[in-house]
């Protein structure tokens, strides 16, 4: 049974910094690849970020690309999201999903690539 676990959300001030950490267990994580998620109040879910089982590609959204990085450590099977300059409007519900069939490009990320998913972490910013 594979189960994806987000951690690291909070409340943060805007213009702070904040760092998303994902582990999956029951699959292989270093042939998988994995995306950040976030869902704000009223709104559709987007990518945020993805990166590829080898990490060699990743996805950064256009709203975010400057000032988020996202890396994974195979060794500690675990994603990261490293936020930077939070605003505002980047206070949501961040989901990690992980899929081992999943093909991570620069110009395309989507949910529907994925079908393993964590219950989400809310991420908070205060102006």
């Amino acid at each position: 049974q594979v189960q994806v676990l987000e951690s690291g959300g909070g409340l943060v001030q805007a213009g702070g910094s904040l760092k998303l950490s994902c582990t999956a267990s029951g699959l292989t994580f270093d042939d998988s690849s994995m995306g950040w998620f976030r869902q704000a109040p009223g709104k559709q879910r987007e990518a945020v970020a993805c990166i590829s089982w080898s990490g060699g590609a990743t996805y950064l959204a256009e709203s975010v690309k400057d000032r988020v990085n996202v890396s994974r450590d195979v060794a500690k099977k675990t994603l990261y999201l490293q936020m930077n300059n939070l605003e505002f409007e980047d206070t949501a519900m961040y989901y990690c999903a992980a899929d081992s069939l999943a093909v991570v490009v620069p110009d395309t990320c989507s949910e529907h690539m994925f079908d393993h998913w964590g219950q989400g972490i809310l991420v908070t910013v205060s102006s």
